[in-house]
């Protein structure tokens, strides 16, 4: 039954608040304000659900805490990255300190956990981490502004690097995807569109905000960042649970023992990871060079169009605006209410100047290839004869020739031929002539 409760609440919060994006008939505040109570009204069933139950698999290596760590790596494509730093390892004084000079408003402390996990982005992934410092330049200021707008730390920006490896694209085996790897049914409960065509967990703004609206309502939960980041990881309830088995305390370190194995290393990654991206180059790593356009800008558009569209018009590498819109799964703008679009800043004007000749460009063969209505083929009872599509078909029977079959339906021998592309006169018994252009 508190199962059921929770799917029938889960169902009647993704409505509303769908309807409230639609309508704007809520502000930020009052949506904030909103998802609170509902986040509240769920922890009382903490027990036997949990916000986020689909976000969590839990870890069964004994030997590998940071089996979460490699996963997230994976996603990374380094097949051209050549950065190869010289690696050093330092003293724990050092890592101490260096974290304490973080400009965090989250607290990053230090142990023996952290150090191990700092190791691991430093001295086995220095290629995969040159990428995420170049990686970075991209992502970080779109992510900041967002996370100013909701008055949050600009360090929260290691969650998406520790989640995808800042990856739009990165699909987990349990359905999570996009750079803060939401899953659908948390995804819409956050007023993002996930369907065949648009999936706005992959889309990196509007996947942001919805992740700084959990993220606000998990650190309002327990007014503490590192819990609200490792209920990011494993759900509020997993967490109260680990609360109520440590006595009450309310302290990630404290309730380290009774986490789920995953989340015991989730926040050591993320500590690690923000040492990392901010010491690379003190251990030799520098950013590999640039593997998009840095300045963009985003239109928005109303119209069905392909992204091959435009590619062909505006002569952009298709790879490369499925790069810069990774929420088309299937490079398909669906049209009829305002979708974006984002460019390359000096292909904005070109977009709008020549957007007629964009939406024309192929358009039968990428777009307008979907019937819109369709005639059910009704056979008569005229020996064979039907019509499917307004055109009729004819079976020929023994005896029939085409002159026979010309005076029957008003037409001539050479119609016949033209319409079924034949030859010759001689026709088969069995075969289906089309009578009509």
């Amino acid at each position: 039954m508190n199962r059921l409760k929770y799917i029938l609440t889960l169902l009647s919060v993704s409505v509303c608040l769908h309807t409230a994006a639609q309508t704007d008939s809520l502000n930020l505040s009052d949506t904030l304000i909103y998802e609170n109570a509902i986040l509240d009204s769920m922890l009382a069933q903490a027990d036997t659900t949990d916000l986020r139950p689909d976000m969590y698999a839990s870890d069964t290596s004994e030997n590998n805490i940071l089996c979460f760590f490699d996963e997230a790596m994976a996603w990374l494509d380094t097949t051209d990255c050549t950065s190869s730093g010289i690696i050093t390892e330092l003293p724990d004084s050092v890592y101490k300190e260096r974290l304490q000079a973080l400009p965090f408003v989250i607290e990053v402390p230090y142990n023996h956990v952290v150090r191990e996990c700092i190791h691991k982005y430093i001295k086995g992934s220095g290629r995969q981490l040159a990428k995420l410092c170049r990686l970075s330049e991209y992502y970080f200021p779109m992510f900041e502004d967002i996370l100013e707008r909701y008055d949050l730390p600009y360090e929260l920006c290691y969650l998406a690097v520790i989640e995808s490896a800042l990856n739009p694209q990165a699909h987990s085996r349990m359905g999570a995807a996009g750079l803060w790897q939401f899953m659908p049914s948390t995804g819409r409960l956050y007023g993002l569109e996930i369907n065949s065509l648009v999936d706005e967990r992959r889309d990196p703004i509007r996947s942001t905000e919805a992740a700084c609206r959990y993220l606000k309502n998990l650190h309002s939960l327990f007014g503490d960042w590192n819990l609200a980041i490792a209920s990011y990881n494993c759900g509020p309830g997993n967490v109260n649970k680990a609360i109520r088995r440590a006595g009450g305390k309310r302290d990630f370190w404290s309730i380290y023992p009774y986490l789920p194995r995953e989340t015991r290393s989730y926040l050591p990654i993320f500590i690690a990871a923000s040492y990392a991206m901010n010491y690379a180059d003190q251990h030799g790593i520098c950013p590999e060079p640039s593997i998009r356009p840095l300045v963009t800008d985003t239109l928005y558009t109303s119209q069905r169009m392909h992204l091959q569209q435009v590619s062909d018009i505006l002569q952009i590498d298709m790879a490369e605006l499925r790069r810069l819109n990774p929420q088309y799964p299937r490079d398909v703008l669906p049209g009829g209410k305002p979708y974006t679009i984002c460019l390359p800043i000096e292909k904005i004007e070109l977009f709008i100047a020549n957007e007629d000749t964009i939406l024309s460009h192929k358009a039968d063969e990428l777009i307008n290839n979907r019937r819109a209505e369709i005639e059910i083929a009704q056979k008569t009872k005229a020996g064979g004869t039907y019509r499917a599509g307004g055109i009729t078909y004819y079976k020929v029977k023994q005896g029939d020739t085409l002159g026979s079959i010309a005076r029957r339906y008003h037409c001539t021998v050479k119609q016949l031929q033209r319409w079924n592309k034949l030859s010759g006169t001689n026709i088969r018994a069995g075969k289906t002539l089309r009578i009509g252009g």
